[in-house]
């Protein structure tokens, strides 16, 4: 039974507001950098730091450019980084090959951190939209995106990745079935130790758009997502799906983007305990970076209250392209 809130002015509510060292016994919920997953771009050639031009501060990194700022996140206790390529168009085909090819951007990328910042967990991204002439996270025939070809075509690149040393493999395709069939092969192939971050409840959404830019898939992507993609209108589904894949064998689960759906966020740790994340995505941060640069707002102390949210509405962690910036502020 909840205790009886006693009448004004026995309780004043102000008390527990009134310096930061009373704030901070009183708080629910704390950011640390333990709940950081930095999202990097790696694109091929040497010594190249190249801007995306709708993410302020973003850039594209050569591998030997991703070494270094894993390096880098590594002494700030950054426990994760995401790696996300820039496919060469001339790589993009309808087949997809270049996608488990285990000398691809992303597997050297992840072999270059593993030996250069062993600490960190590296995560990756399995879905075909790099590497598909289309731009579709599936396979495309007769305008239609096939599931259970897609889903073997998934499989091999998952098995691609943890063959070159991933520790977090993280399906953002939305195929039905493809978390088994993953969990399977890899348990098959001596990878049991590789845990799978699944994008659970990835919605159609528009706030992508810097995203598609970095990677290069604007241009290649015909027709959207919404096949596959969850419709942003609906809360429900998104259970079932994450109920799914958790039977299925993921160990944790992404909802995507993350503070239009701090609703689901809520739900889906309320309902299953899980660890949940979300990802903070390129239109999130695109927007606060633009209010902050032409001085609408404290970007700083948006980017820390944006991120506070997620936790308080049950994330364990977060995708962020801010993960170096609060590192440094957390690090004092």
């Amino acid at each position: 039974m909840k205790p009886t809130i006693a009448p004004y002015p026995l309780t004043r509510f102000r008390r527990a507001r009134q310096s930061p060292a009373i704030r901070g016994l009183v708080r629910e919920n704390n950011l640390t950098v333990d709940d950081l997953i930095w999202p990097v771009f790696v694109r091929d050639g040497e010594g190249i730091e190249e801007p995306v031009p709708s993410m302020p501060g973003v850039v594209r990194r050569s591998v030997d450019l991703i070494e270094k700022a894993a390096i880098e996140a590594q002494a700030l206790g950054i426990p994760a980084i995401c790696i996300f390529p820039y496919t060469d168009p001339s790589l993009k085909t309808e087949d997809c090959a270049e996608a488990w090819n285990p000398d691809n951007l992303s597997n050297r990328a992840i072999r270059a951190i593993k030996n250069a910042a062993p600490d960190i967990a590296v995560m990756t991204d399995v879905a075909l939209d790099p590497y598909n002439i289309n731009g579709h996270d599936g396979y495309v025939v007769d305008g239609q995106i096939v599931n259970d070809q897609t889903v073997e075509a998934l499989v091999k690149m998952t098995l691609a990745q943890a063959d070159a040393g991933a520790d977090i493999i993280g399906p953002s395709d939305m195929m039905d079935g493809r978390v088994g069939e993953m969990r399977k092969a890899l348990e098959g192939a001596g990878h049991q130790n590789v845990m799978i971050l699944s994008y659970a409840a990835k919605y159609a959404s528009a706030f992508y758009g810097p995203f598609r830019d970095a990677v290069g898939a604007s241009g290649a992507l015909t027709g959207d997502k919404k096949t596959y993609q969850m419709d942003p209108a609906n809360s429900d589904e998104a259970l079932r799906l994450i109920e799914r894949d958790l039977t299925e064998g993921a160990d944790m689960v992404m909802i995507k983007p993350g503070m239009p759906y701090l609703d689901i966020c809520r739900r889906v740790k309320d309902t299953f305990g899980a660890p949940t994340y979300a990802y903070q995505v390129s239109g999130e941060y695109a927007m606060i970076q633009a209010a902050a640069n032409n001085g609408w707002i404290d970007g700083e102390k948006v980017m820390l209250e944006s991120l506070m949210a997620f936790k308080r509405a049950g994330c364990d962690g977060v995708l962020t392209y801010f993960a170096p910036r609060v590192a440094q502020l957390l690090q004092g």
